[in-house]
């Protein structure tokens, strides 16, 4: 009879504890003096006017976190059961670049307010590199994701994840809504602690739709403390959002109400512009505008076809060539004589007139921030480059906005296609080819570097830009990205441009190009050329994605010999390929002052001695990889199918050029162009 009174008495215990832990909160916006009080806000978290808490703005890689400030408990003081608990929120995100999120928030329940150590990027402000995964770390969260993250296991760039201890998710769904729509969208978060089941839903309305996207039976106990802080977190990366809070409200033990949009404080919509004034034109107007057009077509059809040179450009080197003669020797710019196409321009084959030579035509829109005089000015400077690794520039035409860009033509192409066509009508390169290759590359960096008048930064320096004269002799191509500085002056660019994987770590964060990021990119293509790989391979395993990590862990083993392409068959030089591995990685280093100069570069490939180049560290640079984690978060916040394209040039895929003039651009080869760092 006692013991089943005392079994009662604990019950009764428990039952009036649960009662008793009902608290709760409401926020219909966030400028009211209780909320003011009750939320913690930090790093760039703040409070609009308007109500609207606004975690992060299209500032790369920082946090904003937004927690309740005094700790819940979330389980009985008597025998430590776990109480049931439910939240309602509405946010909106609104992406710095349309369709590209940056990188998401999360609803978080944590042992600590203020996540010391948490990173930006793809960690959400929630976590670190060191610390994922860990007991300890007593995290929860529902995250809503507009970044698809390889490292882990994102399935989209559009999803709501269940996450404990970890951002590898436990559970995710694709979202019902399109988060990055900038939308105000509400979220229901339900814990049973009874049936052991956590039940999300989402939507863009007041009423909490009738089943969940996620219902996941998980016991949660082993993850929360006696008491834990409540709130939110985001971040964002190398591409930004801004992300909103409008309204919050939070119930123990009990269903939180359902929070009415239509109260709660938004952001402004875009004004509708209003066309009916244009419509409502008086009819005589109207018919006298179509006869002027009609009158003046003819000479607005002259006026279009004709070339306009100014005073200044008949100064400007090198040859200007007339846009009749242009559109002669490629028939018109037609599609047949099409060798490639990249975010730049469209490259043609063409044959001037009189001379009969095949060349090269470069049609590029120009969108240059830089005047156009300037533009041209420095076209022309980098046209008088001459070296027998470089593809000559013979001349320009300019039409309007358009820049014609005359180039040597290379009948066989770019480097890039006998590395990664797959045509099986495409010969292998053997060994003694490439190896001429890199040397020819290495020797046309340095004359850029040191040897011409003044500095030349190239800035795309990869495969595709290299390419094979009538003997396959490597040359240097495409100099659309290139800048040039007078010796003894810093670089003054901070726009960040080239192709991922050849992109040095420092430029991500600095955009400031120099010639040690030239020869960080020619590093990453001399392993290319010896592994027959790409720098960054997204359909590879975790551990080969980067080339150059790869690379170090056969270097390191003894077996730099499986690294080397396949298809050789072991038909190459031991020497030779050894002295590439040891300058590929050293022109790979993460640091630029551990770099070497091309100068350096030259002799050691002169020399073709692997004892003449300096030994490599005994361990990788940067806690077991050669990138440090402000690079890893730019491998790993793309996903491996093209973009779709926006405003600015930005794709990556994994398929490779494959065509045959002057230069080989595709969806690969395509620039990758940041918006400039301030």
């Amino acid at each position: 009879m006692s013991k089943t009174f005392f079994i009662l008495f604990l019950s009764s215990l428990s039952l009036l504890s649960a009662l008793a832990q009902r608290e709760e909160f409401e926020f219909s916006g966030f400028n009211s003096g209780n909320s003011n009080g009750n939320i913690a806000l930090s790093g760039i978290a703040e409070v609009d006017n308007d109500g609207i808490l606004r975690l992060t703005n299209d500032t790369r890689r920082l946090i904003g976190h937004a927690f309740y400030r005094v700790p819940i408990r979330f389980k009985n003081s008597t025998d430590g059961y776990l109480f049931s608990f439910s939240t309602t929120f509405a946010f909106a995100i609104v992406p710095e670049y349309p369709k590209l999120g940056g990188h998401g928030l999360a609803f978080t329940i944590a042992n600590s307010s203020s996540l010391p150590d948490a990173l930006p990027s793809q960690y959400l402000g929630l976590l670190n590199a060191k610390n994922i995964g860990n007991a300890s770390n007593h995290l929860f969260a529902v995250e809503f994701d507009t970044v698809q993250d390889f490292e882990f296991g994102d399935i989209n760039d559009n999803h709501v994840g269940i996450d404990l201890n970890n951002l590898a998710s436990n559970k995710s769904v694709p979202a019902s809504v399109n988060l990055k729509s900038g939308d105000t969208t509400q979220v229901w978060v339900d814990y049973d602690s009874a049936r052991k089941v956590l039940d999300v839903w989402l939507a863009n309305t007041s009423t909490k739709p009738a089943n969940p996207i996620i219902s996941y039976a998980v016991d949660l106990s082993p993850i929360f403390l006696n008491e834990m802080y409540v709130g939110f977190s985001a971040s964002t990366g190398l591409l930004a959002s801004s992300h909103y809070l409008f309204g919050w409200n939070f119930k123990m033990n009990g269903v939180a109400k359902s929070l009415d949009l239509s109260s709660l404080p938004s952001l402004p919509k875009p004004k509708k512009k209003n066309y009916a004034l244009l419509i409502a034109a008086p009819v005589s107007a109207l018919l006298f505008l179509i006869a002027a057009l009609a009158t003046a077509g003819y000479l607005i059809y002259k006026i279009k076809t004709a070339d306009v040179i100014e005073d200044w450009e008949l100064v400007t080197g090198p040859h200007r060539f007339s846009y009749k003669e242009l559109k002669y020797a490629t028939k018109r710019f037609r599609e047949k004589e099409l060798l490639g196409q990249g975010g730049f321009g469209k490259v043609y084959r063409g044959v001037l007139p009189g001379t009969k030579e095949e060349v090269a035509v470069k049609r590029v829109s120009h969108e240059s921030k830089q005047g156009l005089r300037e533009f041209v000015a420095e076209i022309a400077s980098i046209g008088r480059l001459r070296h027998r690794n470089l593809v000559r520039m013979q001349g320009w035409c300019r039409r309007r906005a358009d820049l014609l860009l005359v180039y040597d033509y290379m009948p066989n192409g770019s480097l890039d296609k006998y590395l990664f066509s797959g045509d099986a009508t495409t010969p292998l390169l053997p060994w003694s080819i490439r190896f001429r290759v890199i040397r020819s590359v290495a020797a046309a960096l340095l004359y850029l570097h040191e040897e011409w008048e003044s500095v030349v930064l190239h800035r795309d320096v990869k495969a595709s830009n290299v390419l094979l004269d009538g003997e396959l002799n490597g040359r240097l191509g495409d100099f659309g990205l290139a800048k040039l500085y007078e010796r003894g002056a810093n670089p003054s660019t901070t726009r960040v441009v080239g192709t991922l994987g050849y992109l040095a770590p420092e430029l991500t964060r600095t955009g400031k190009a120099t010639t040690a990021t030239d020869v960080f990119a020619f590093g990453a293509l001399v392993l290319e050329v010896v592994c027959g790989r790409r720098p960054i391979e997204p359909k590879a395993l975790q551990d080969e994605l980067v080339l150059v990590d790869l690379v170090w862990e056969k270097w390191t083993a003894g077996k730099w010999r499986e690294a080397v392409d396949s298809r050789l068959a072991g038909e190459f030089d031991d020497a030779e390929v050894e002295v590439s591995f040891r300058v590929g990685m050293m022109c790979s280093h993460p640091l630029p002052a551990a770099r070497p100069a091309m100068r350096d570069v030259v002799r050691f490939f002169e020399d073709g001695d692997p004892s003449g180049v300096p030994e490599l560290p005994s361990s990788p640079p940067a806690g077991g990889h050669f990138y440090e984690v402000g690079f890893e978060d730019f491998v790993h916040s793309y996903p491996s199918s093209s973009f779709e394209k926006v405003s600015w040039p930005l794709s990556f895929s994994p398929n490779g050029g494959t065509t045959g003039g002057m230069t080989a651009t595709d969806e690969a080869a395509t620039p990758f162009v940041f918006s400039t760092v301030v």
